[in-house]
This record gives C-alpha cells, sequence and structure tokens, in this order.
C-alpha cells in the first residue's frame, strides 16, 4: 500500500483554492480592460473635459480650443465623421491603447498635383495612414524636385506635417498635461504628455480617474497661477460663438431696412452687433495680453468692426444714414470671411514674434493701417453698389453727386488715417530694424496705396475726376488696397514683415480681383454716359 506524503508545516495544499484565485483575479483583469475602450470613450464624450488646461504653441489654452484648432487644420473641418473635434481629438490620442476607439483620418488636400501622385480621382478620399505608408516616399520625391518655395512644395510639406501631427496625436505626446508639483511658470518647461503623466492600469479601470487626475493637475494650475492663462475663460468664449451671432446680428440689420425700410431697428441690430463685437476683441485682448490686430484673421475682424462703429459716429453727426448702410455692408463681408474662409484666416491665438511685443507701436502702427483699409473698404462697397445699381436702373447725376460726396468723405478719412499709420510704421521700423525706410513689399505697397488714392483726391478736389468717374476709379483703387493687405501675405511672401505670412488666400484674391475687373467691364460704360 502506498503511503501518501506526509503535510508540511506552514505551507497550504489546497491547489484548488489557489487556482480558483488565479482564475477570479484573470477573470477580474480581462472584465476591467475589456471595459476599458468604453470607459476610455465615456472619457472622450464627456463634456467636461474640454475646459482643461493644456500647453501648446508656446501657451495655455483649453483642451477644446486646441483639438477644435487642429482638426480644423487637419481635415479642413469642424469633426471627423460623426465625432466633433474634440471627441476625435480623445479618441485619437487615446487609439493606441485602445485600438478600438482608432478612425480614419483623412487630411485636407487641395493641389491637384499632390492628388496626381496619390492616383486620387474624383472626390475620393485617402487616410493619413495610407499616404505615410505608400506614398511618403513619393511626395519626398516631388518636393525635392520643385523650386524652392512653391505652391506645390509648401502643399507636400504642409500634408506631411499634417501625418506627422496625426502621429504625434496617436502616440499621446500631442495632449500636453500640467504638473502637479509647480511653484513658477518655469515648471511648465519638462512637460507630462497624457501616457506619461497617467498611470495606464488607472485608464484601465475608469474614465472618472483620468478626469480626475487631469482636473487635479488643471486645478493646481489655477491655484499656482490664478487666471494668468484665462484658459477657462477662453473656453466659454469659444463655446459662444459669438462671430456667429454678429453675422445674425448684422443680416437682421441689413434685412430690416431692406424688408421694413426701418432705420430705427436696424440701428438697434447695429448696435447690438456692435456690441457683440466688442466683446470679441475684448475677450481675445485679455486671453493675449495685446491689440486683436496680429494676424490676418484679427484684421479683417477689427476692419469690419472699426468700419462700422466710425460709420455710425459719423451717419450721427451728419444726420446721414448712407454711412451705416455701407459700414454694415462691408461688417457682413468682414464677419463672413471670419466665419467661413476655412484655412485661409486662423482663429488661433498664437505667440508673438520679438518684434511685434512692444504693444504701444503694435496698438499704434497697425491699428491706424487696418483702420484706413476698412475707410477705404467703405469707399470701395459704395462704389460697386452704385455701379450695379445704375446698371439696373440709371441713377440721376444729382443722386451720383449725392453718393460721390459720401464716397469722397471717407476717402478723406481713409487717407488721413493711412498716412498717419505709414508715419508711425517709420517710426517702429527704426526702433526694431534701425531704418525708418527700405523698400520692403510691405512698406512699398503701402505707399503705392497712399499714392494711388492721393491722385484721385486730388483729381475730384480740381474736377479733372468728374463725379461719374470718380466712382470707378474708386471701385478699382481699392484692388491695390487689397494687394498690399492681402497680396504680399498670400503671393508675394517676401519681406521683413514674415511674421504675417499665410498660405491659402491666393484663389480668394484672385477672384476678387477678376471680379472686380468683370463688373467695371460691365458697368463702368454705362455710368460714364450723362443722362
Amino acid at each position: 500500500m502506498a503511503l501518501r506524503p506526509k503535510k508540511k508545516k506552514g505551507k497550504t495544499t489546497n491547489t484548488g483554492s489557489e487556482r480558483m484565485k488565479k482564475l477570479f483575479l484573470m477573470m477580474t483583469i480581462f472584465f476591467t480592460y475589456s471595459l476599458a475602450p468604453a470607459q476610455a470613450n465615456e472619457l472622450c464624450l464627456g463634456k467636461e473635459i474640454g475646459d482643461h488646461a493644456i500647453l501648446q504653441n508656446g501657451r495655455i489654452k483649453p483642451l477644446y480650443v486646441h483639438a477644435g484648432e487642429l482638426i480644423k487644420y487637419i481635415t479642413g473641418k469642424s469633426k471627423i465623421s460623426d465625432y466633433s473635434a474634440l471627441e476625435a481629438y480623445c479618441r485619437l490620442s487615446l487609439s493606441s491603447l485602445f485600438p478600438t476607439l482608432e478612425m480614419k483620418v483623412f487630411p485636407l488636400i487641395e493641389h491637384v498635383k499632390i492628388k496626381e501622385i496619390l492616383e486620387l480621382e474624383d472626390n475620393k478620399q485617402i487616410s493619413a495612414k495610407e499616404i505615410d505608408e505608400n506614398y511618403r516616399s513619393d511626395l519626398l520625391l516631388a518636393m525635392r524636385k520643385e523650386v524652392e518655395g512653391s505652391s506645390l512644395q509648401k502643399s507636400i510639406r504642409r500634408l506631411l506635417s499634417t501625418i506627422n501631427i496625426i502621429k504625434d496625436i496617436r502616440a499621446g505626446t500631442n495632449w500636453v498635461i500640467p504638473t502637479q508639483e509647480m511653484s513658477s511658470i518655469d515648471d511648465f518647461t519638462p512637460i507630462n504628455t497624457l501616457f506619461s503623466a497617467l498611470d495606464p492600469s488607472q485608464m484601465a479601470l475608469s474614465s472618472e480617474l483620468i478626469s480626475k487626475e487631469i482636473n487635479a493637475r488643471a486645478t493646481q494650475y489655477t491655484k499656482t497661477f490664478g487666471q494668468e492663462t484665462h484658459h477657462k475663460l477662453e473656453y466659454s468664449y469659444a463655446k459662444l460663438r459669438l462671430p456667429v451671432i454678429a453675422l445674425i446680428l448684422t443680416c437682421l440689420a441689413i434685412a430690416s431696412f431692406v424688408l421694413f425700410r426701418n432705420f430705427n431697428i436696424t440701428i438697434i441690430f447695429s448696435a447690438l452687433t456692435l456690441l457683440v463685437q466688442f466683446a470679441y476683441i475684448i475677450v481675445r485682448i485679455i486671453i493675449s495680453g495685446r491689440a486683436p490686430i496680429t494676424n490676418m484673421y484679427e484684421t479683417v475682424l477689427f476692419s469690419g468692426f472699426a468700419s462700422l462703429f466710425f460709420t455710425m459716429i459719423i451717419g450721427h453727426f451728419k444726420k446721414e444714414p448712407m454711412f451705416v448702410k455701407i459700414g454694415l455692408g462691408h461688417n457682413l463681408l468682414s464677419i463672413f470671411m471670419i466665419n467661413f474662409s476655412g484655412g485661409m484666416l486662423s482663429a488661433s491665438i498664437g505667440p508673438l514674434v520679438p518684434v511685434l511685443r512692444d504693444n504701444f507701436w503694435l496698438s499704434t502702427h497697425v491699428t491706424s493701417i487696418i483702420a484706413s483699409y476698412g475707410a477705404l473698404a467703405l469707399s470701395w462697397v459704395l462704389a460697386n453698389s452704385l455701379l450695379i445699381r445704375n446698371k439696373v436702373r440709371p441713377l440721376s447725376s444729382k443722386e451720383i453727386r449725392y453718393q460721390a460726396s459720401i464716397m469722397y468723405t471717407c476717402l478723406k478719412y481713409g487717407i488721413v488715417l493711412l498716412s498717419a499709420g505709414i508715419i508711425l510704421g517709420g517710426v517702429w521700423a527704426d526702433y526694431s530694424w534701425g531704418r525708418f525706410w527700405g523698400w520692403d513689399p510691405k512698406e512699398t505697397w503701402s505707399l503705392i496705396v497712399l499714392c494711388i488714392y492721393m491722385i484721385i483726391l486730388h483729381g475730384r478736389y480740381t474736377n479733372w475726376i468728374t463725379e461719374r468717374r470718380f466712382i470707378p476709379f474708386t471701385a478699382v483703387a481699392f484692388l491695390s488696397v487689397m494687394m498690399a493687405w492681402f497680396g504680399v501675405n498670400y503671393i508675394l511672401a517676401a519681406g521683413l514683415h514674415s511674421y504675417g505670412f499665410s498660405e491659402g488666400g491666393a484663389i480668394f484674391l484672385g477672384s476678387f480681383f477678376a471680379i472686380q475687373i468683370a463688373i467695371i467691364a460691365l458697368t463702368t460704360p454705362k455710368i460714364l454716359k450723362e443722362n
């Protein structure tokens, strides 16, 4: 009979119980991690995560704003599939941990030759992953063959940059979180990314833990620095969508006059529009800490606001409603551009280059120039409206004389402001670059604009330019303003004013010139005929 082995003291031989414990632990781990994608998805859908402070582009901003800017830059749209920008950004950031959250991202591709390289036909799209895996070498080869600074080269660089950003988001290194142990702003230098800051095991347990952890860091940041970054204010400001409200109010102001002929209602809606735009501008000043005239988006916004503001004042003192009408017209065009310009005008707030960090010169020189463009734009709006109206129904000489006097007033204000802006710019140039004038493209075109309008004003004053000639001359003269304002930035892209250069506006500017020339060609012969 075989003897059973003796049990050793202090040891348990309940192997069945141990197996049950191991099985239970494995099931718990499996169940926990099987819930992780759902928990992560719950975090991405949570509205409270949008106001968390993150560091991007040299400043603190809410995650909601950063996600919106980045998704718009990548895709040209405000969402991916059915997911909002914030949800899409969050899912992409967590996709390396939870593959079920992965989604295809189709980058914005507009250049025809890039579509040929990628073998895209009709309206087909291609994901960033496919481009990176199958066409990166072809794109690099095409970029090297191009002349430096060509449109194709810039477009390829932008596309490759977009792909790298997407990879950065998926790696979790684009989502930057404040550290909890901070005593000064310098402590933001050793940044924690999403994955290095959070324990992955926590991410598998509950989205509540992740949100709690991020909230703790953001709260600590706020306690340390107070409202220095204003990221909570920026979150509220972004959610309000004030430009859309201003657009609606401007349309209502115009409609109240056109449809109901009630100027009192027009004034009320115009005043409300100014208040909304003023609030929008003030909030941008608080967030950025500078005058809102440092990029193309802000100059277009400020130009429309300044036009409507001054026309309401001038219209009040001169008792002339026409000033308010043309102010509303220019403001409508400005607000329409900042709402629907796509990638041409970016609403993002970034750090200033050193030459722009003197708020005094920034607030005087640039403000004067943009305000002058707004005043000259008023004369352009009125000139085109007269040309088109006369084409449909011939205007009397008395009406043309009356409208031309209003245009003349707008030009005088514009020329004074432009002259002041150029002089202040020369002083700033001496302060920044050590010379008053250097024939930089921006400086040169500003001078060209001043000379063109001075010739028109002198000609009108001496009756060399008649009232009927004055209208088409004023309309076509604004093309020089558009060249100085947009053309130098979008087309020439050369000179010391490089901080204002952008891409994506060449088609807009070309279309603007073509439409204006067509209007002049079709309407000028008729308005030059005396009734």
